[in-house]
């Protein structure tokens, strides 16, 4: 699953740390996720899209 996390911290001015911070995980799950290592669950996917206040297919494309 391909996504554009990194795009949108940078557009928020978000280190991944602050990321992690706010949706409950750890800095190591958004490297992860951000490298395509780690497909985050749905409730994961949620809190991000609504972190950054967009839809999940803004941030998250299955690239199945």
């Amino acid at each position: 699953m391909k996504n554009q996390i990194k795009v949108f911290r940078a557009k928020f001015d978000l280190t991944q740390w602050d990321l992690a911070d706010d949706v409950g995980v750890t800095r190591q799950t958004i490297i992860a996720i951000e490298k395509n290592k780690y497909a985050p669950s749905l409730e994961l996917a949620f809190r991000i899209a609504r972190r950054f206040d967009a839809k999940i297919e803004d941030i998250f494309q299955y690239d199945g």
